[in-house]
């Protein structure tokens, strides 16, 4: 069934307003809810569905500005479910306004499911990303205020406008009074119709080639190295690895970031995992760059041997730290013989045979659990969902319901924990550690160096590493202990970090650590400061106390992060000093 997109009430001080237009007179269903504020663009109201199109008229006829936008729904279209329609704005041919620099030519701004009900906003631009298509700009997000919404500031000479929508999600017959815009007076400054006068097409930016490539297309590598920003020597593919590990995720139905993923991660396999977060992050952003770079470290993997009676749990564990269908993907398309092709095989059929190929193969096991455990403190939640996959992989539980029975030992918060950060000198992990929340105690293997003589001292690390793990192992003692003092009826107190303030650069390093956390029955958390190797250089020559240039290069050539699943749950900080992505937290929607 097709369905007409309803025409959006102008807001009161809309100064475009025309004579036939739709006027809100009433602003109810806004006052009092929260609301976003998107530019409005400039193009043709554009319906997709699972099996086709229209412009706004239901029996819009051919026209040249709508071929591109018929081969994104083409690609698209099997992934959008029966029944449900993507209402967006086809930006090919050039309106009143010529843009630049856009993303896609078509920009996703609702969607509606087979009962006609709109999604709310954040759950509308998951759903869009995970199909390649952008959504548009955010200029305001809050309660609803007429004054910030009259604040609001446009370049009118290249901006329509806004629209404000209610957050949350609402029925057809609610739109005039969740949806409304404001247009810019005088909109249309052409004498010719765009529908009759030759198309020009608007331009696009610099991300656009990693907007196709999510939607199902496949770019050229020239134009990928150039959206990253990276030189095309950098890209160690070739263009028929590229097209082989495309076919790939196109069979596996992957599309929007988990394509985008395998794509890039195919064509720079050979790089630096430890290097290529933080070059990646300011293009696509913390959580995708490190979820690329977690491809390029763990893919070598499976083109080994692996002992048959384990390759079930380490699967499991693996789904903690990727995606595996991307994962096989790549791991398939760079096997370098086909001795190690033949491993990938032998571990797919393994992970199929788990049902562990999916895009989120424990979401069921996550979201019953969350509904479990609803009532429950965060931390102790974490700790449950963290308990429980480790008890999947193992195979001692295959049901919610027994998960919920198998962590009931941890909700009540009463364990310890320890906050473990992992970076190079000058990543900011001091920094971080001093503006954490209830703190109990923070061992520091510079601060134990500096009572010795100096901070810059490396001679006495064995004794400065003993001191500290004595230290820590006290400092958990004496969590544990205060938690445990919590009366069976009433709350646990509230849960006192430990942190463990090292370089902590690779799994040996870490592995001390770990295990003192273990004989405490402590969660983990593990803190990972992803800063490119120019701002910490910088960094460290304004540091009081600057580690020697050549001690700050071999750190960084002998860094390896930590994977999603070495602890508990890890959060992953970036330059700003702020956590930007995390895994292993119950509320995620995916690890």
């Amino acid at each position: 069934m097709r369905v007409h997109y309803p025409r959006t009430p102008h807001l009161p001080w809309s100064p475009g307003a025309a004579a036939d237009d739709v006027r809100s007179g009433d602003v109810s269903g806004l006052a009092g809810a929260e609301v976003v504020v998107t530019e409005k663009l400039d193009g043709e109201n554009t319906t997709l569905y699972a099996d086709g199109l229209h412009a706004r008229s239901l029996d819009s006829a051919h026209h040249p500005s709508r071929a591109w936008v018929k081969g994104l729904q083409h690609r698209i279209g099997p992934r959008i479910p029966a029944g449900w329609r993507i209402c967006g704005e086809n930006l090919f041919a050039r309106h009143s306004i010529p843009y630049t620099d856009l993303d896609s030519w078509f920009y996703g701004f609702s969607v509606w499911t087979d009962r006609d009900h709109c999604l709310d906003w954040d759950a509308t631009v998951r759903f869009l990303r995970r199909l390649g298509v952008p959504a548009p700009r955010v200029l305001w997000r809050g309660r609803y205020d007429e004054r910030a919404l009259r604040a609001l500031t446009l370049d009118l000479d290249r901006q329509e406008g806004y629209v404000v929508r209610t957050v949350r999600g609402f029925p057809r017959a609610e739109f005039g009074e969740r949806v409304a815009k404001w247009v810019r007076p005088h909109h249309v400054r052409t004498d010719t119709h765009w529908m009759h006068a030759a198309v020009v097409a608007n331009g696009l930016g610099p991300d656009a080639p990693l907007w196709e490539a999510r939607s199902g297309r496949l770019p050229a590598l020239p134009q990928l190295a150039a959206a990253l920003g990276l030189d095309v020597a950098e890209l160690s593919c070739e263009p028929d690895e590229l097209a082989e590990v495309s076919a790939r995720l196109d069979e596996l139905g992957r599309t929007g970031d988990a394509r985008l993923a395998g794509l890039l991660a195919t064509a720079l396999r050979t790089a630096r995992r430890q290097s290529l977060a933080p070059r990646l992050a300011g293009r696509l952003g913390l959580p995708l760059a490190r979820r690329v770079a977690d491809l390029v470290g763990l893919h070598p993997g499976l083109h080994q041997p692996y002992p048959d009676e384990e390759r079930r749990a380490g699967l499991v564990r693996l789904t903690g730290a990727t995606d595996l269908g991307v994962l096989h993907a790549v791991a398939a398309t760079a096997a370098p013989g086909p001795a190690e092709r033949e491993q990938v095989a032998w571990s797919a059929l393994h992970a199929e045979d788990a049902g562990l190929l999916a895009p989120d193969p424990l979401a069921w096991l996550r979201t019953g659990l969350r509904e479990a455990l609803a009532e429950v403190d965060r931390l102790a939640a974490d700790r449950c969902w963290a308990q429980a996959r480790e008890a999947y992989a193992l195979g001692r539980l295959t049901a919610v319901e027994e998960a919920v029975a198998a962590t009931w030992r941890w909700r009540d918060g009463r364990f310890p924990h320890l906050v473990h950060l992992c970076g190079p000198s000058g990543s900011g992990k001091s920094t971080f550690a001093a503006a954490l929340p209830g703190v109990a105690a923070r061992i520091s293997l510079d601060d134990l160096r500096a009572a010795l003589g100096s901070r810059a001292d490396q001679r006495h690390n064995p004794e400065v590493l003993r001191t500290g793990l004595a230290r820590l192992d006290t400092a958990l003692a004496a969590t544990a202990a205060t938690a445990a003092t919590a009366t069976p009826t009433g709350p646990a107190p509230a849960a006192t970090a430990v942190i463990w303030d090292a370089t902590s650069l690779n799994r040996e390093q870490r592995s001390q650590v770990h295990a003192a956390a273990r004989r405490r029955d402590a969660l983990l958390t593990q803190v990972v400061l992803l800063v490119g190797e120019e701002e910490l250089l910088r960094r460290n020559a304004v540091r009081p106390h600057p580690v020697p240039p050549e001690v700050l290069t071999a750190q960084l050539h002998r860094y390896q992060p930590p994977y999603p699943g070495h602890a508990h749950r890890t959060w992953y900080v970036g330059p700003a000093g702020t956590v930007e992505d995390t895994a292993g937290t119950l509320d995620s929607e995916e690890d």
